[in-house]
């Protein structure tokens, strides 16, 4: 049976730009994640709001959405979040 990832599989995501854009960013604390945003988009407009604590409590995640101009924009600032000492993950 063909799965969804199957038929995914192989395929590029096509985007119209400029277009708002959503990074899950997980971090061990929320301000060390807040202060690692603010150094990686600076003082680009953008909305960052809860998403989720784990069961233990170990990790915060949060929503950051902003406008991205074209796919270079897009994938600098998902680097640059991963690249982050603070920052566990970005999806």
């Amino acid at each position: 049976m063909e799965t969804l990832n199957d038929k995914l599989a192989g395929k590029e995501l096509v985007l119209e730009y400029p277009c708002n854009w959503c990074y899950k960013v997980i971090a061990s604390e929320e301000e060390a994640l807040k202060g690692a945003i603010k150094e990686v988009i600076e003082d680009r407009e953008h909305k960052l709001t809860h998403s989720n604590n784990s069961k233990t409590g170990k990790y915060v995640s949060m929503n950051l959405d902003l406008l991205v101009h074209n796919e270079d924009d897009r994938k600098f600032i998902y680097d640059a979040l991963k690249k982050h000492q603070d920052i566990k993950m970005v999806l």
